[in-house]
């Protein structure tokens, strides 16, 4: 099941810029601090809405002040939900991000969801070796395959550790962006749907990594959407396709990506689902992070 009408989003109450992520993750920039958590509380709250509209089961949990987490608006990265009542846990290339796996929290939702099995590995911190769960991933879920990027936040060494446990095959590669700065996380760049791919290739300078790409998401059958590395900046990557309770397909994305996005795309997009879209500019500009990196996926 590619995927879920059941979201998991966690409401900021610290959001601001953080400079330790802000090291490696280009798309990242200082913006006004004094209003990010005001201004991306409205954003949040207005995305929120805007799924609940269209009929998608949102679960808000609220942050809490302390430990201070001004990224735990991004939970993505650190949980995923799978099958049989799993979920596996991630290791954080920020120290400030690992807070962001706060024991009160895992129990609230291990209760929510009768989470039965916490496949955990974060251990790998220790090593200085990191995965940060579906922002480096972009999982095929229904083909097995775990697409990944390359970068400060994504080592081989984990990616293959969480596709053996979870039986997937890695597909990994090096992505830049427009300075040949590494891409951070592989959700920035792609988004895999039930019968498309999103996926900036011009980010992709190997030819042979652009060919295993290629291959593997035409041989799993999927209908390949280019976007550029000018789209990408705007997050045209970071999207993600959900179902409502009636089983009607949305591609969520920010306005931001959305008014990117040419003619001819929307048009190759909206054959399979509808596109919803709100304003993230206060998330996007401080956070480096869009609607994609927003919300955990339930699948249990």
């Amino acid at each position: 099941m590619q995927t879920t009408s059941q979201l998991l989003m966690i409401k900021p109450v610290n959001f601001s810029f953080n400079a330790e992520t802000a090291v490696n993750n280009s798309f990242q920039a200082k913006g006004n601090v004094e209003e990010a958590q005001q201004n991306a509380l409205k954003e949040f709250e207005d995305l929120v809405a805007l799924l609940r509209l269209n009929g998608i089961q949102v679960l808000v949990v609220e942050d809490t002040p302390f430990p201070y987490t001004p990224d735990s608006i991004f939970p993505n990265n650190w949980i995923s939900f799978h099958p049989h009542h799993t979920i596996c846990l991630y290791p954080m290339y920020a120290p400030s991000r690992r807070l962001e796996r706060k024991p009160a929290l895992i129990k609230q939702i291990q209760q929510q969801f009768d989470i039965q099995q916490v496949i955990d590995f974060s251990d790998y911190e220790k090593e200085s070796i990191f995965l940060e769960g579906t922002g480096s991933m972009v999982l095929d879920r229904d083909n097995r395959i775990a697409y990944a990027c390359f970068s400060d936040r994504t080592h081989i060494e984990v990616l293959d550790v969480f596709c053996r446990r979870m039986n997937y095959i890695p597909v990994a590669f090096k992505a830049t962006d427009r300075e040949g700065n590494p891409v951070y996380h592989t959700n920035v760049m792609m988004s895999v749907a039930e019968h498309y791919a999103v996926i900036c290739l011009e980010s992709v300078k190997a030819a042979p990594h652009k060919q295993h790409i290629i291959h593997a998401i035409s041989g799993s059958g999927k209908e390949i959407i280019r976007i550029s590395q000018e789209q990408m900046s705007c997050f045209a990557g970071n999207m993600l396709q959900v179902k409502n309770t009636a089983g009607e397909r949305f591609l969520v994305m920010s306005t931001r990506a959305y008014q990117s996005l040419s003619v001819y795309q929307i048009k190759k997009l909206k054959k399979y689902n509808a596109i919803i879209h709100a304003p993230l500019n206060t998330i996007e500009t401080n956070g480096g992070g869009s609607a994609r990196c927003m919300i955990a996926e339930v699948f249990v």
